[in-house]
């Protein structure tokens, strides 16, 4: 077993190939190398054109980001070692010509596979060519690889829903990878539609049954090529570095704590008991770039692939319920602009309540803001929002409804087999760390690089906070008038309830004439 393993050695001199690297996890990596690893030689990044621009524009607007501030600032020259190779894991050897394969075969060392596709909604088709057929593309180039030292497959901590514990170790596929392959070549989108039920099992959609069955393809691998699993739990923004909060999309429970505030989501399925099994992105990536330096160091091969269950959960229990009061509490106290209504949802493990709520406060509400654009003759957009958000809901729930189990000892190992100095530069413990400040940091992270929002203009939004609080109330009253003129109405007990108030009661809007009126007949 490695120990005293120095990273920045391992790296040095070597030439790096990510896939995925435009990803949310593909940027972190590439910062991180380039930053901690001044020695490293060239970072090889796969991509592909898109929306009109060529992959070297891609890579610069990637650069531009404030995400590479501190690279730009300190280390400009570190970017130079960027090389953009135009190619996509959906094609045989990425699409590259056998020169371009030959000419990367002595100059490759190490391979980060992370192209993947995150939509959990996605068909089985699009998943299984992406996650499973492209980590066979990705294995055969590494095969070609004349000085590859470590070959790091990302994979997650949810792709085994059938197993109450998942150890580090490789379990049992559902189904040969190959068949599986061979099917969603042969069969059209109906066909794969009748059987994708089948095949899942347990598996709550396309994505982690792709993802397993991508391991499966790895491990097969493993006597021709030394490679590695990481299977990270939520990925989550970054913790320290290179920016604190710094996320790039609403993926995940980030997505969940914005969109609360912002008053659009407003009930969810969440089991408040359970632990949040999640890592800051910063965490993750240097656990991955350890794994590699230890793994590709290691005298002697494993009989067995090694697997790390990349996760923090454990090491500072927070639970489901914990994290988003704070994040509300502190949304309601620095408020978002413009919020589509006051802040004040709330979770459940109750479909019927979730679904009740859904109605009364994500449907109707969106109804009737698109009536009101209907009749203004603008765009309607609410409730095509409203259907994506429930969606959303109903793929996470999944992940939110049950205890997950992930032990990690190698991943706990992993700081006792680095030196003194990389432990601090590549952190992987964050038991120690002030929770509440890292739920606050993702909040404004979100605020910032998401919504592009200015956080010196929060007192200006607590002025229509503080109108959609008194609005949220009038609402919340008149409607239960309302409920209760409807009960006063229909059942008896009620009505002599109410007669006895009725002083009161008669002048009230909805209630009183419901009531009174109705007894004078």
């Amino acid at each position: 077993m490695a120990s005293n393993v120095s990273v920045q050695d391992f790296y040095k001199g070597r030439n790096v190939l990510i896939t995925g690297g435009t990803g949310f996890m593909g940027k972190v990596l590439i910062e991180k190398l380039l930053y901690s690893v001044p020695d490293i030689g060239k970072v090889y990044v796969l991509m592909r054109p898109k929306r009109g621009k060529s992959v070297a524009q891609r890579l610069e607007d990637i650069q531009r980001l404030a995400l590479f501030d501190r690279i730009r600032n300190e280390r400009p020259s570190a970017l130079k070692k960027l090389k953009p190779i135009q190619g996509d894991v959906l094609f045989e050897e990425f699409g590259l010509s056998n020169i371009d394969i030959e000419n990367l075969s002595t100059e490759i060392s190490v391979i980060f596979h992370f192209a993947a596709t995150l939509r959990l909604e996605a068909p089985l088709k699009d998943n299984i060519n992406m996650n499973t057929t492209g980590t066979l593309r990705a294995v055969r180039v590494a095969k070609r690889m004349k000085n590859l030292a470590i070959f790091v497959h990302l994979s997650t901590a949810f792709c085994y829903p059938d197993y109450d514990v998942l150890g580090e170790k490789i379990y049992a596929p559902p189904a040969k990878p190959e068949d599986v392959m061979r099917l969603v070549e042969w069969l059209d989108d109906k066909q794969l539609a009748v059987l994708t039920p089948l095949l899942l099992g347990p598996h709550p959609n396309c994505y982690t049954y792709s993802k397993r069955l991508a391991e499966t393809v790895v491990a097969e691998a493993y006597d021709e090529i030394r490679a590695v699993i990481a299977r990270p739990s939520i990925v989550c923004p970054s913790f320290k570095e290179p920016v604190p909060g710094w996320v790039d999309n609403l993926n995940g429970p980030i997505g969940l704590m914005l969109a609360a505030g912002k008053g659009v989501i407003r009930t969810m399925l969440v089991d408040g008991s359970l632990p949040a099994q999640v890592i800051p992105v910063d965490t993750a990536i240097n656990a991955i770039i350890a794994i590699s330096a230890i793994e590709g160091t290691r005298k002697d091969k494993s009989e067995v692939i090694p697997i790390y269950n990349v996760n923090a959960g454990h090491q500072k229990m927070t639970s489901w319920g914990e994290v988003l009061e704070f994040a509300k509490q502190y949304a309601r106290k620095n408020p978002f602009s413009w919020p589509l209504w006051y802040p004040n949802g709330g979770i459940t493990t109750n479909h019927t309540v979730h679904e009740m709520r859904r109605i009364f406060y994500h449907l109707l509400p969106a109804y009737f803001i698109d009536l009101l654009l209907l009749l203004t003759g603008q765009k309607r957009f609410m409730v095509s929002i409203q259907d994506r958000i429930s969606q959303g809901l109903e793929v996470l729930q999944y992940f939110t409804l049950r205890a997950w189990s992930f032990p990690c000892p190698n991943y706990d190992s992993i700081p006792e087999k680095l030196n003194e100095k990389e432990r601090e530069m590549f952190q992987t413990d964050v038991g120690t760390e002030d929770r509440d400040n890292y739920i606050r940091q993702c909040v404004e992270g979100g605020r910032v690089y998401c919504f592009k929002e200015d956080p010196t203009k929060i007192p200006l939004n607590r002025i229509y906070h503080n109108f959609l609080y008194c609005l949220d109330w009038i609402v919340k009253i008149f409607f239960w008038l309302f409920i209760m003129s409807l009960l006063a109405s229909w059942f008896e007990p009620v009505k002599i309830i109410f007669t006895y108030g009725e002083p009161v009661v008669k002048h009230l809007p909805f209630l009183g004439p419901a009531v009174f009126n109705h007894q004078q007949e």
